[in-house]
């Protein structure tokens, strides 16, 4: 009967599972329930096991928010990008932290005062839409823009006088800040204006119609060259340092969502191959798939205040008359260890220039799912588990007298008391010493 009979101390020892015996697998917990307490006489006659599996991972979750000792950690160095992308298993923060050279936290602090919102591409006018002046030529698929447009790819719908209807954008390219753009139809067919005209108004679109987004890392690189059988683009490693793996490869040579997988010395690699070979002077725009707001560049790029020395330093005169008096100021000011926001649409915490280089801490809560090795309850609270279990299930069934329902869900409410007393770890020692640090004496 004893739980330590099949492993001994030898086994233990030379094994990796140090410290398991503190806890029961969710799968014993399933198991020990239907057992317990489903069964003729039981509280619960009858109940599917997949039932059982569902509210006792409900019940894990509910848990390893406020319950569970369910805080995991992540450390990385803040890249000059000054992001950092949410962990796989992430629910929500319980503090971020910058770590100083002795190993030491310091709390960085949300600020509310700014974000990252949707940054959408406007004309001089303020409307949301992709204008240009071109120059059309009767008989050619080739129009000339009166400047460089970076925002117009390939694939993008074009609307003008003299445009047939269904006509997209086919190929770009840049020479001397002017673009150039290639019309096809939708079948794939080169299309010629109906007439000619210079300084014709055009509008660029969407295929989806949605609105198009500022795209403030945009590159356009020549002088490159590529093949039918490889998914390399060569080209001179100095025109190479901005591309990045993610951008969207803009030509009429390679499938539209053509994206960039990697980016090393004079080669770019890139997910699709090419329908065409070009052995020297190809031009290719690559675009970032993420759309920078302006409110985020501002706030990345600008020193915070609390690390200005001239700017609200205590010794500086600016407060000589209200020295020590510094009421109301706010406290996500008051600190000099950094500050973040959590852009939760990108999924990724954005932090103050401060920042940058520094090693960051990011203590997470996880819902206790994420891996079958993570989905184990501590023994204070495998009782709390069984109550809230059998409290679900007995809600959702029919013909269950009221005063049941109710007696489970103080059962379940004192059991979920009970496993957050103990696995608070309250030591009368530790308590003790804490509160010797106060100004009133305590005997002990």
């Amino acid at each position: 009967m004893g739980l330590l009979d099949n492993t001994t101390q030898k086994a233990y020892y030379e094994g990796k599972d140090f410290g398991n015996y503190q806890f029961t697998s969710l799968d014993d917990i399933i198991n020990q329930f239907l057992i317990t307490y489903v069964g003729e006489n039981k509280i619960i006659s009858k109940v599917n096991r997949t039932d059982v599996q569902f509210h006792a991972m409900r019940a894990m979750q509910e848990l390893s928010f406020d319950t569970f000792k369910s805080t995991k950690s992540q450390e990385i160095t803040v890249p000059a990008t000054l992001q950092m992308i949410l962990p796989q298993d992430y629910v929500n923060y319980t503090k971020i932290s910058r770590v100083d050279s002795a190993g030491i936290k310091h709390l960085l602090y949300p600020t509310n005062k700014t974000s990252n919102p949707t940054n959408l591409l406007q004309n001089s006018d303020g409307d949301f839409k992709l204008t240009a002046i071109g120059t059309l030529v009767s008989g050619s698929s080739d129009i000339e823009l009166d400047a460089e447009y970076k925002n117009i790819q390939v694939g993008m719908v074009v609307i003008g006088p003299y445009i047939p209807v269904n006509t997209i954008v086919s190929a770009t390219s840049n020479e001397s800040s002017i673009t150039k753009i290639t019309l096809l139809d939708v079948t794939g067919n080169a299309v010629t204006p109906t007439e000619s005209n210079a300084g014709t108004t055009l509008e660029f679109k969407n295929t989806n119609d949605s609105l198009i987004l500022e795209k403030k890392s945009s590159h356009v690189v020549e002088n490159l060259s590529w093949n039918i059988t490889d998914y390399k683009i060569t080209g001179t490693a100095s025109e190479l340092t901005d591309i990045k793996v993610g951008m969207l490869v803009s030509h009429d040579n390679f499938p539209e969502g053509t994206t960039v997988t990697n980016v090393y010395t004079t080669t770019i690699v890139v997910s699709a191959l090419p329908d065409t070979v070009v052995t020297s002077d190809g031009e290719v725009t690559f675009i970032s798939p993420d759309s920078e707001s302006d409110t985020w560049s501002s706030y990345k790029s600008t020193t915070p205040s609390e690390n200005t020395a001239n700017d609200y330093s205590y010794d500086d005169d600016r407060f000589d008359l209200t020295e020590g008096e510094r009421y109301g100021l706010d406290p996500q000011h008051a600190q000099t260890n950094g500050s973040f926001y959590i852009d939760q649409q990108s999924g990724k915490i954005h932090f103050s220039s401060n920042i940058s280089g520094k090693t960051v801490v990011l203590d997470y809560i996880s819902d206790g799912l994420g891996t079958d090795e993570e989905m184990i309850v501590h023994k204070f609270a495998e009782e709390a588990m069984y109550k809230c279990i059998a409290y679900a299930i007995l809600c959702t069934k029919s013909n269950i007298q009221e005063y049941i329902v109710r007696r489970f869900k103080q059962q379940k409410f004192a059991a979920v008391r009970t496993a957050k007393l103990r696995l608070s770890n309250l030591k009368i020692e530790e308590l003790t010493q804490t509160l010797r640090g106060k100004s009133k004496v305590i005997k002990h």
